[in-house]
């Protein structure tokens, strides 16, 4: 039997021989894209839909296409070659979409780790931070070995505001394994990391995770999915994507949602087969663009990158080119690649794998290393601009220098510039004092991790709360929106819509999620009112309800935005907080201390229930007297608020600043404002 469907603007593909897989497996067979001759509607499509030539039923293939912007390449650069031994992968994805824990069944099954080996959850996330926030904030490299091919994995952060991260590490690879929930489907990250990956032109393999959840609708996810590539304009061969069905917490994989393999063979076919080796100048001049920096107390800045061209060799002397065409000269002495779970020294490295390279000083992200002789500069690596910036500050409390370590302007100045070295998608300017400094993120959660990171290092400092960054185009004023996604239970939806309302956000979409009586809301909004919504999303619905936002374009200013109601309770005196202040203050609110807390005139130590600030003396103690009764009164206190210092970030307003020290974290009144007092 031969089933062909022909179209004006769609190419018949060509079929692969798929000798490898099991013939008894049922085959994933493309989607083929709209055209006028055949155009059944998108839910008539299943994942196993045939559109593609059938041959005979003992005989599955499979079909996967590059891009045509890798194709060009190919015709416009004659003299470069594929090859074939090696893959180069990120792992791109929505936050909580299971990327990490893909790549740990990956590694397992591919006998990266002894048999005795103990080997913790989340092996890809090794940063304190990481491990305890439980979301990947740096992208990480490793590599496995699949039959006589290596491929080279970068894990990459799934959250919006560490999308310079995604950015950069597209640069070194050829494909993605774009990662969808098996319920929830494409979501707002899902969306800005395959629009990059398009742009770059490569090939896409979609894996289905979570196959194994009660409420799975893979049909939907993979349909959804397909509508998505649609609306970012993707060629017709990006639109026929290879579809693999996972479950990375059991390390299965398969071709279809109810036949899963034993382990993720299946997986790993379509990356081979499905994803091109790296297009490389055999002959060509030596050619590496620096797309990562790391760095050790041993071996000083390693950089980190993929060679596009020539043979690296250890002790090689080299150029350092700048897209300014600033060039300067300097030795290799260590060579690194990437093998398993670790880097491995090697005398050399032919292009097209990826490496890492010691002994060059004061080597920066986008820089290239070249030929000594021949050597040119390629293609700078661009981020997106920052939308929000934060004010840091050296801490001017009555308690400065007990904690920290580092606490002078010069400590704190040194350490911010020095992140710009290794995070492009932030920005640090100097303030309108010596001691102040505007730091600039995708997000505020952006933000939090470098002012967790310092206090961790032993810094002091206090920080502003976010402002938006606007842009004035043709005398009008422009402001950043993001498209916010909001899982919320049906009987808390009522809260959350009006919530959003208040904060200017316009409802676009709404539609149930699972089996689970879960309501899916898509709002655009502007990002000014995302500042401190997650707090209050959080207590209109009970703590149900999860917030997703990524940034989408500049709009028009939206107006006025209030987003915060209440006032503060601020300390009226220095002291010990006691029992018997707290009993009396707590009436006027909720309190952030509890009794035996050294507090400052100016710190805010609790949520006024009223609109106004309220000053407050909580370290007042009970009078003595002469007179004594046969029982005491007994004091009961409210259990304080534990805010975290995103929390803090979210909560303060114009006039108010976040202490940050090693062990504390307090909120105050900014002294260089006029205090709203009650």
């Amino acid at each position: 039997m031969e089933l062909n469907f022909y179209s004006p603007s769609f190419s018949a593909p060509k079929a692969i021989p798929n000798s490898t897989l099991n013939p008894r497996k049922t085959p994933f067979f493309s989607f083929l894209p709209p055209n006028p001759l055949f155009a059944p509607s998108l839910s008539s499509f299943s994942p196993n839909t045939k559109v593609l030539s059938l041959r005979s039923p003992s005989t599955p293939t499979i079909k996967c296409s590059l891009s045509r912007a890798t194709e060009s390449m190919t015709e416009t650069k004659a003299q470069l070659m594929r090859r074939n031994d090696i893959r180069n992968i990120a792992i791109v994805a929505h936050v909580d979409h299971g990327k990490t824990t893909l790549v740990d069944s990956m590694l397992k099954q591919a006998k990266v780790f002894r048999d005795n080996q103990f080997i913790r959850e989340r092996i890809m996330d090794s940063n304190d931070l990481e491990r305890e926030r439980g979301i990947t904030i740096l992208s990480k490299n490793t590599s496995i070995a699949y039959k006589d091919t290596k491929i080279n994995i970068i894990d990459t952060p799934g959250h919006s505001d560490f999308g310079g991260e995604v950015e950069r590490i597209l640069n070194m690879v050829e494909g993605v394994l774009l990662v969808v929930d098996s319920v929830e489907g494409p979501m707002p990250q899902t969306r800005f990391v395959l629009k990059k990956a398009l742009e770059f032109g490569h090939s896409v393999v979609v894996v289905v995770n979570k196959i194994d959840r009660p409420s799975a609708r893979p049909d939907f996810v993979i349909n959804a999915t397909f509508e998505l590539f649609i609306e970012l304009n993707a060629s017709d061969e990006q639109c026929d994507f290879q579809a693999i069905y996972a479950s990375g917490v059991q390390g299965k994989a398969g071709l279809s949602p109810d036949d899963l393999a034993e382990d993720l063979g299946p997986l790993f076919e379509s990356i081979v087969r499905c994803i091109p080796g790296p297009h490389i100048d055999k002959d060509g001049a030596l050619q590496m663009l620096v797309t990562n920096i790391e760095y050790d107390e041993h071996k000083g800045r390693i950089a980190i990158g993929r060679l596009h061209a020539g043979v690296l060799q250890r002790g090689m002397d080299v150029r350092v080119c700048t897209p300014e065409d600033s060039c300067r000269f300097a030795r290799c002495s260590e060579l690194f690649v990437y093998e398993k779970f670790n880097r491995v020294p090697v005398d050399s490295v032919k292009a097209g794998d990826i490496c890492a390279v010691c002994g060059i000083g004061e080597i920066q992200i986008g820089e290239t290393i070249a030929d000594k002789v021949s050597g040119k500069p390629l293609p700078s690596i661009k981020v997106e601009e920052p939308t929000v910036k934060m004010a840091f500050s050296i801490n001017t409390s009555p308690f400065v220098g007990r904690e920290g370590k580092y606490v002078t302007s010069r400590n704190l100045r040194d350490r911010l510039y020095r992140e710009l070295e290794r995070n492009l998608a932030m920005k640090v300017e100097d303030g309108e004092t010596a001691d102040t400094f505007i730091v600039s993120g995708r997000g505020t959660l952006h933000i939090t991790i470098l002012i967790e990171n310092m206090r961790r290092e032993g810094y002091e400092f206090m920080v502003g709360p976010p402002k938006i960054i606007s842009k004035k185009v043709d005398d009008q004023v422009l402001e950043p929106f993001e498209i916010a996604t909001v899982e919320v239970p049906e009987e808390h939806m009522g809260a959350v819509v009006e919530l959003l309302g208040r904060r200017r956000g316009q409802m676009f979409d709404m539609q149930g999620v699972g089996l689970e009586g879960t309501t899916l809301l898509k709002y655009k909004i502007p990002t000014r009112g995302l500042l401190g919504l997650r707090n209050a999303i959080l207590t209109a619905s009970r703590g149900t309800a999860i917030l997703n936002t990524i940034f989408d374009s500049y709009g028009p200013w939206a107006g006025d935005i209030s987003t915060r109601d209440q006032g503060s309770l601020v300390a009226f005196e220095d002291g010990t907080s006691s029992s018997y202040a707290l009993s009396s203050s707590q009436e006027r609110g909720q309190m952030f201390i509890g009794p035996g807390v050294e507090v400052y005139k100016g710190q805010i130590v609790g949520i006024h229930q009223r609109p106004g600030d309220l000053s407050l003396n909580v370290c007042k103690k009970k009078a003595a007297t002469n007179v004594r009764s046969n029982k005491e009164q007994t004091v009961v206190l409210d259990t304080p608020l534990d805010y975290s210092l995103d929390d803090c970030i979210e909560y303060i307003q114009e006039d108010e600043l976040v202490e940050v020290t090693p062990s504390s974290i307090r909120m105050c009144k900014n002294p260089k404002l006029t205090k709203r007092s009650r």
